[in-house]
């Protein structure tokens, strides 16, 4: 019998080049890919590129044994996705690279989003507030004219043609003399530029009147809000005096809706503790209120909802039976003619049914953080994502970029810090990822990770943000592989049509 020492010397050893010939006994070659099991009969096969083929449990055994035969229709189909090759270098190995060029193309232009944070006073009290806002009373924390100015002209050096300026809060129209004073100055620089910028106010909308909608119409601005669900669940999770968030938020829509048309106004909902019980009830709204688009989006664990644990904790197991529910309720307002699309389906299927990138921060890899998003906070510090800012609220400066007052853009964008983030942001060389089917189809996440882990690479294994992804990647899948109807759908979803 071999001893131990002698096995471990064998396995440690480079072995020869015929040990990986194929020459005697198959006639092709692998290619990269991983594949996971969908269910207890079928698994999915995914490439470097994110080509999927959806097969029956051993096929990829079959193919890593070469035991799939020429005469199999299975063999073109690995064939032509650049699943196997007859050669070892594939014919076609200039199209496979340009493929992964355009899956990676988001990375071309660098950073588009630029948040500004105009003030931390809100006058509502929301439980699951994740950036710790302050009353309406405390100015003090209100971006000064001096950070604006500064934020702008960094904003105008990112070498992307088109740029988006964001106002977030707090509640950013309680400033919305600043609001005035960025828009007219980031035009005016933008037209010295040349560059097409896009501007966003995300609001409760409760302080909207008509000169803000005035002056957003003339700017072209779009608003972005919030709503829970039926008025008895968003006056439960968005508090304010005279509990009529939800009353005041469908005005500000309806009347937004007038005077700006219906594709400027959008909204989005969080999934509080209390909202799980309401599925349904919670799609519903949406459809009642005319919306074609609802976003499914768990709680974050940042500010005063890692604070109120009652109201805002709970498993990823407990979200993701709701976000089951509600996607089935969803799909059967389609069923029914009713144009209706989840958004965090949306950007996972487009990574899934098309060759293109999608613009979604948590789902890129290299991660969004200061690739496609920044943010500068009320203070003048500038961190590398709105989360980013939700954890400095919480005193924890991990991923502060630098300050307005202090540093230049190439100290901020490409300075030691930026450095160590990348170190984290790929999940291409993440531990767990790397070998992951489902890694095209998903991102890296280092803040979220910091948070919950202590650790920006994180640990897959206990990561709610793996659990959550792969288990609705594996869900959408299934559906697709179990019901052609449900792939048509899909694929409308992601062709806008």
């Amino acid at each position: 019998m071999e001893s131990l020492s002698q096995k471990q010397k064998e396995f440690r050893a480079f072995k020869s080049l015929s040990n990986f010939s194929t020459a005697n006994n198959a006639n092709y070659y692998l290619l990269p890919f991983r594949f996971a099991a969908l269910n207890t009969e079928r698994e999915v096969l995914v490439n470097e590129v994110g080509d999927y083929l959806m097969v029956p449990q051993g096929t990829a055994q079959r193919i890593v044994e070469r035991r799939i035969k020429q005469e199999e229709e299975l063999y073109a189909d690995l064939t032509a996705n650049f699943f196997i090759s007859q050669t070892p270098v594939p014919p076609l190995i200039d199209v496979l690279a340009t493929r992964y060029r355009t899956k990676k193309s988001f990375l071309d232009d660098f950073t588009a989003l630029h948040i500004f944070v105009l003030t931390l006073r809100c006058e509502h009290t929301c439980h699951y507030c994740q950036v710790s806002r302050v009353t309406q009373d405390k100015s003090a924390f209100d971006m000064s004219y001096d950070h604006l100015d500064k934020g702008i002209e960094l904003m105008m050096q990112s070498p992307n043609p088109n740029v988006t300026l964001e106002f977030q809060g707090g509640e950013p129209l309680l400033a919305f003399e600043k609001i005035v004073y960025a828009v007219r100055k980031a035009e005016s620089l933008a037209r010295q530029l040349g560059k097409q910028l896009n501007i966003v106010i995300c609001s409760n909308l409760a302080p909207l009147t008509e000169d803000i909608l005035a002056f957003c119409r003339e700017h072209g601005i779009l608003l972005s809000t919030s709503i829970d669900g039926p008025s008895n669940l968003h006056n439960a999770n968005r508090k304010r005096l005279g509990n009529n968030s939800y009353e005041m938020a469908v005005k500000g829509i309806e009347r937004a809706r007038q005077v700006l048309g219906e594709e400027k106004v959008s909204a989005l909902m969080t999934t509080a503790s209390r909202s799980l019980d309401y599925p349904v009830e919670i799609v519903d709204e949406y459809v009642k209120l005319g919306f074609k688009n609802i976003f499914l989006r768990p709680i974050s664990p940042y500010g005063f909802a890692r604070r109120n644990v009652r109201k805002n904790s709970y498993e990823t197991e407990t979200f993701l039976k709701f976000y089951k529910r509600a996607l089935e309720h969803i799909l059967a307002y389609n069923r029914q003619g009713y144009h209706l699309v989840e958004d965090y389906a949306s950007i996972i299927l487009r990574k899934i049914l098309t060759p293109f990138p999608v613009g979604y921060v948590d789902l890129q890899s290299p991660s969004g953080l200061i690739n496609s998003v920044v943010l500068f906070n009320y203070n003048g510090k500038i961190y590398a994502s709105d989360e980013a800012r939700m954890l400095a609220e919480m005193q924890d400066d991990t991923f502060c970029l630098g300050d307005l007052n202090k540093n230049s853009y190439e100290d901020i964008f490409y300075g030691p810090k930026a450095y160590e983030i990348a170190q984290n942001w790929s999940n291409e060389s993440l531990a767990g990822c790397s070998d992951c089917a489902f890694q095209s189809y998903c991102g890296a996440d280092p803040v979220y990770h910091h948070a919950t882990q202590g650790d920006m690479a994180g640990y897959r294994p206990d990561s709610g943000f793996c659990q959550k992804n792969m288990e609705i990647i594996r869900y959408l899948l299934e559906l697709m592989d179990n019901d052609q109807e449900v792939l048509a759908i899909f694929s409308r979803w992601v062709s806008n049509c």
